[in-house]
This record gives C-alpha cells, structure tokens and sequence, in this order.
C-alpha cells in the first residue's frame, strides 16, 4: 500500500472545553439547523448525559425533533431503519450523536438514509458510494477511546445476514465533535481504561503502518502522550474535568491520526474477536497490542523504537541506546497492561478475559486474515501466523 504521496484529510469542526456543550445552539444556527434530533443509547440517557445538552438547546430556543434513546451496542439494520422512521415523522433536520462508537456509527447510517431518501441502507455500503454532502451532523462522545467523531468510517450489523457491513466516505464524517469532560465523568474504571487502550493503539498502528505520514504522525505521537500522562492519573481522579478532557482530546488526535494513516493487524484481528467472541473492541485492543508489535517488531523497528519517547518521556528515551528502544517500547506497554490489571482488572490474556474459549482460536484467525485492516501492516500474516499470535495471547 505505499504510495509515493499520501492525503491528509480532517474538516470536522472541533469544539473542545469545560463548557463546550453551550456552543451547541451556536454551531446548529451555524449550519441552519432549527428541530435536531437526539440519537443516544440507554446508559448515556440513565446516567443523565442528556441534561446538559437539553438545558443548552433550552437556553438557546432549540426546539428539538425528539430523543431516540434505544440503540443497542452492536447496531443493526433495523436499528438504523426505526430511527430514520422517527427522524422523519417527527420533522428533523439534523442530528445530535450522544454516545460511544455504537451510536456515534448509527447515527452516521442514519444520516445516509435521511440525506439520501429511501430505506435500503446496504446499497451505499463499502467505499465511496456517497457522492453528496450529507445532513448536519453533530458528535458528543461519551468515551475517550472510539475516535468515530472524526472518521469517515461506520460499521452496521446486517440483520438478515448477521454480518458486519462498512461504510466508508469523507461525507461520513460530522460536521462538529464538542469535547465536553462532562460527558465522560461517569465511566467507570474499566471502560475508562479499555476505552484509552482501544486510542492508544489506533495512535500506534497509524504511526507504524504503510500509510503514515508526517501529519498524521504528528497527531498520532501527541495523542500517546496524552494517554500515557493521563491515564494512570484519571484512574486516580475520575472526576477531575481536566484529566478527562485532555484524555478525550487525546483519543480525538487518535481518531485523526488513523482516519488518514489506517490501522493495522490489531485491528484485524479485534474485529473477528469482538465478531465471534464478543469481547469489547478495546479489551481485544489492549490484549492484542503488544503480541502484534513483537510480530511486526522485524519490519517496524525503527517507528517501533521512536513511539518510546511520547510513551516513556524524553528522561527516559535518552538513556536508552537506539537498538534497543522498539523492545523498550513493547516492555513499556506491557507494564502499563499490568498497571491497569491491577488497577481495573483489564485483561492482558485471552483466557483472563473469561469470556474466549479456546475453541474459538481457530476460527477467529480465519476472520482476521480477511479483515482489510491487514493490508495497511508492514508484515503480511497468514492464517498459521494470527493463530500463533492468538495462541501467545491466551
């Protein structure tokens, strides 16, 4: 997949701050947006995530269009079709995504159907059959670890099939993210963790793979900065507004970073977990990282090495000789899995997870070598190798 030139490409709005939620009314008008609708799930609307952004619209004479607020974690076809039904119905002219990378992916399904007319979602599946600017669409990430606010990328569940079926456009991509700490006090510890470990290797797979670039590579070395500062010290003070946000903005770096560089065989080989055993996308992250970097460790090196200076610091990066930094590197990550076991019971193996049989193994590494996130990795991997790796892992 090397090119002798390469594309950079992020026109999502950002509006990131302690009180960015109040600049929704604005941002709306902006976009002539006057009935939005509300796409959220039933945690975020429990958890009372809603409260701000309807007092925001309040305070702004924003009348809204409704809150759809039952999208499961792993969205289908019907989903999508049911909330096009209430988007029209109820008189909407753009959306608001409350929530994780589930909803965030069905609000953006949704938007193709509303902005493209009919109800046949799977005709604008695979890449670039969206030929047009799509509705307004607006992001409020309730995690710090999807990125979806800012890629051009869905994924939606084929009821008939049972099947996972990508979207892929630049007209995908929202017209504003709003970063707002408030969104994200109420994660517990575990999602937390997984969810900055599922960024965190979206930063590493962008900067290691055969699409970075000098951009993408700036926003991917600043995003596992962020994490690596942040983290550890959000675990020790998850209602710090401040800790969150940076955290936040460092996933959103994340998300840019991979969105134009693409990810890899961790990727790859995540999906088919999360497809066939069900496990959540950052824990396979998370388990899965440091297996694959020693797997890729003979063709990325060099990048390997150089990702120990935004993860240890530059005190640390200076004693250690330059042969020696892609393995510092895969150590370094290990600890900080270690850290995190102990602090929010992540897994570091499969079987630790509690929820992969080892049974499963073999069919999983049959999806994985069929996952196009393995064509932007630097080393090839057959069925035999992602069975090795599996294996390792459990």
């Amino acid at each position: 997949m090397s090119r002798s030139y390469y594309e950079f490409f992020n026109p999502v709005k950002i509006v990131s701050g302690n009180e960015a939620l109040e600049h929704i009314p604005y941002e709306l008008a902006s976009l002539g947006v006057k009935k939005p609708l509300i796409i959220t799930d039933g945690g975020v609307l429990n958890a009372g995530l809603i409260e701000p952004v309807k007092r925001a619209l309040v305070v702004g004479e924003v009348p809204m269009a409704g809150i759809y607020s039952d999208v499961p974690p792993d969205s289908s076809t019907s989903v999508v079709s049911a909330i096009t039904q209430f988007y029209r119905e109820n008189g909407a002219d753009g959306i608001i995504a409350i929530g994780g990378g589930s909803v965030i992916d069905t609000s953006k399904a949704v938007n193709i159907l509303v902005s493209e007319g009919g109800n046949d979602l799977l005709s604008y599946s695979g890449v670039g059959a969206l030929t047009k600017r799509l509705k307004p669409l607006f992001i409020l990430p309730t995690t710090a670890g999807t990125g979806s606010e800012v890629t051009k990328v869905a994924v939606i569940r084929d009821d008939a099939s049972g099947r996972k079926v990508p979207y892929g456009s630049s007209f995908l991509m929202p017209d504003v993210a709003v970063l707002d700490p408030r969104m994200t006090l109420t994660l517990p510890p575990h999602i937390t963790a997984a969810t900055a470990m599922d960024a965190m290797t979206h930063a590493i797979e962008a900067f290691i793979g055969t699409a970075k670039n000098p951009l993408s590579d700036a926003y991917a070395v600043a995003a596992i900065k962020g994490i690596r500062e942040n983290l550890i010290r959000v675990l020790a003070e998850p209602k710090s507004k401040d800790i969150r946000l940076k955290l936040a903005e460092s996933a959103t770096m994340a998300g840019i970073a991979f969105s134009n560089s693409m990810v890899g065989l961790v990727h790859a080989i995540g999906h088919s977990l999360g497809a066939i055993t069900h496990l959540p996308h950052g824990v396979c992250m998370s388990l899965m990282l440091p297996y694959v970097l020693e797997y890729n460790l003979p063709q990325c090196e060099k990048a390997i090495g150089e990702l120990l200076l935004p993860l240890a610091g530059a005190d640390f990066y200076s004693k250690i000789p330059e042969e020696r930094r892609a393995a510092e590197t895969i150590i370094y990550i290990r600890a900080m899995r270690d850290e995190l076991f102990e602090k929010t019971g992540l897994p570091r193996t499969l079987s630790e997870s509690g929820k992969v049989k080892e049974s499963q193994l073999e069919d999983v590494a049959r999806m994985s070598i069929d996952d196009g996130a393995l064509l932007y990795n630097r080393v090839d991997a057959s069925y035999e190798q992602v069975l090795g790796l599996l294996k390792s892992a459990w």
